[in-house]
């Protein structure tokens, strides 16, 4: 039996957090005054009224039940134990129904979904998460939480190429950070964010000192935070054309970050370096392929969607570099055909190898669509990624380009006959010398071995995209 007043309470939560007014719940079927007594405790619910109630609010009568004291906290210590499928919707729908609870839980519990939902490659729903959180993180008035919300949405912002609002958001949490004198951790989360915003915005020499920046402020750690500033110093490096000093950055992280403190990054890293000696000149195929396979065998215990397709886009790229076009093609088509949870960049960037592959065919769509992407590139604020396509087409043209036939060398000339000396009397001749043994032709220089071909996007995506 539902009692008064854990009833009346109850209901006012479910009515408020669906952002109803009393008259509205009520309908043509109840006073507002009838109601209002209903939330206050003052009238006990007769069935007839908890059914009408119930029905208004698309639930069933026992929904009506007032909920265990701390249910969002509790949804909140299981997600958080657990990250299980069943345990993030029930956070979820705990969330929606205690909008009474403090901010600070609130503030947890979107910070949780949005983790979810990255991991899932759902960067709309996470956008969705961190927007809400960023404007309950105001609420509270706390620094760090302030901080934390805006470096994650820009880092979602960037997943999703909307450079613009989320170099706005970096720079905020950035002078955030250092205006309220915060911690290694959130003035480093907020580095992050700001070196690869402003890479991806074509800022690269500002990218460049906040990255070192970064490298000096994580020194001597080997945490999560370190491996993910050696990527992203490593991703800043190849947009500078130091491929070198990117390797190294690379190959820190790869010694020394164990998969037991995140199994997800780990296999990212591999990823990341499979790229990079892809693109590294000369390229180093059986490397990428190395990098490749470590990262798909831990796909196993910590295989999302997401990874998965970045994976398979990895070896589309290091088909295509080899020369086994047919066996990128393939694997470009079950991409296409699934739906895309990669980042922004990852999407243009199997739309720069689909069309690569059109031009190699003699299709000339292919030029057409990378020039599109291009100019999209632009109008987005992608000043990095624009430049890349632009040279991608360049190099692309080139490479299907026929070469200039050549030219038949003129046949020599047939001896002119030298006319007869008249006869004179003379002692006999010595005998005439041998001719002249004919020139050899000069050995043919050995063929240059055939160049691997550049993978699609020349640049290493910096941590968190």
């Amino acid at each position: 039996m539902l009692r008064q007043p854990a009833f009346g309470h109850r209901l006012r939560q479910l009515r408020t957090a669906r952002g109803l007014s009393q008259t509205a719940l009520a309908g043509e079927g109840m006073s507002t005054s009838y109601l209002s007594r209903l939330e206050s405790g003052a009238r006990q619910p007769t069935d007839r009224a908890v059914d009408y109630l119930a029905g208004r609010l698309g639930l069933q009568a026992a929904d009506l039940q007032e909920q265990p004291t701390g249910s969002l906290a509790h949804a909140l210590t299981l997600a958080a134990s657990t990250g299980s499928p069943d345990a993030i919707e029930a956070l979820r729908q705990a969330l929606a129904a205690e909008a009474g609870e403090s901010p600070v839980l609130r503030w947890q519990a979107l910070w949780l979904l949005a983790r979810a939902a990255r991991l899932q490659g759902d960067h709309a729903a996470e956008r969705d998460h961190l927007t809400l959180l960023v404007a309950l993180g105001e609420e509270v008035g706390a620094g760090e939480l302030r901080v934390r919300g805006l470096t994650r949405l820009a880092r979602c912002l960037r997943s999703l190429g909307e450079i613009t609002p989320a170099l706005d958001a970096a720079v905020d949490a950035h002078r955030t950070a250092l205006a309220q004198d915060l911690g290694v951790e959130d003035r480093a989360a907020a580095l992050l964010a700001l070196v690869s915003v402003q890479a991806e915005a074509g800022r690269t020499g500002d990218a460049r000192v906040h990255a070192d920046e970064l490298t000096a402020l994580v020194e001597g750690r080997t945490d999560a935070l370190w491996a993910e500033a050696m990527w992203t110093a490593a991703a800043v490096r190849v947009r500078q054309g130091d491929h070198r000093g990117a390797q190294a950055c690379l190959d820190g992280a790869l010694e020394h970050f164990d998969s037991q403190d995140d199994l997800v990054l780990w296999i990212r890293l591999r990823l990341a370096a499979a790229r990079l000696h892809l693109q590294k000149l000369p390229a180093d195929p059986a490397q990428a392929e190395h990098r490749a396979a470590q990262a798909e065998a831990a796909l196993a215990f910590a295989g999302t969607p997401a990874l998965r397709q970045d994976l398979t886009a990895v070896k589309a790229d290091l088909a295509f570099a080899t020369g086994r076009h047919d066996e990128a093609r393939t694997l470009v088509a079950a991409l296409s055909a699934d739906r895309s949870r990669m980042t922004y960049r990852g999407q243009v960037r199997l739309e720069i190898l689909r069309h690569q592959l059109m031009i190699l065919a003699g299709d000339p769509q292919g030029a057409q669509g990378l020039r599109a992407l291009a100019q999209q590139a632009q109008q987005d604020a992608n000043i990095d990624l624009a430049a890349e396509i632009w040279r991608v087409l360049a190099d692309a043209l080139t490479q299907a380009a026929p070469a200039p036939a050549q030219a038949t060398p003129p046949a020599p000339a047939p001896p002119v006959p030298v006319p007869a000396a008249p006869a004179q009397a003379a002692p006999p001749a010595s005998p005439a010398p041998a001719p002249p043994a004919p020139a050899q032709p000069a050995p043919a220089a050995p063929a240059a071995p055939a160049p691997v071909a550049a993978p699609a996007v020349f640049s290493v995506p910096a941590a968190g995209g």
